[in-house]
């Protein structure tokens, strides 16, 4: 009888994948809104890590304190909505 093992790396392997540089020569909205996707993935992951599954569990409040839990500067109101959005199409 085979038995399968499910092993995971430890953290301190982890390390974030190297950053390249955003193409030249688009318009300034684009790069807020990219930047804007980015932060919000980045909390939607933290959060659903931290149990928060339900968009209605994640108020503004909330997700501010899990940017500054991470790390991250506090979101505007348009990124939290986002953030619930994507917790919203992830169910």
């Amino acid at each position: 009888m085979a038995v399968a093992a499910i092993t995971t790396p430890p953290l301190e392997a982890w390390k974030p994948v190297q950053k390249k540089p955003l193409p030249a020569g688009l318009p300034r909205e684009w790069y807020v809104s990219h930047n804007r996707r980015l932060k919000a993935m980045r909390l939607t992951i933290a959060l659903l890590d931290s149990g928060v599954y339900h968009p209605s569990e994640a108020g503004d409040e909330r997700i501010r304190a899990t940017a500054q839990h991470v790390g991250i500067h506090p979101p505007s109101a348009t990124t939290c909505r986002m953030v619930r959005a994507l917790i919203r199409k992830g169910r």
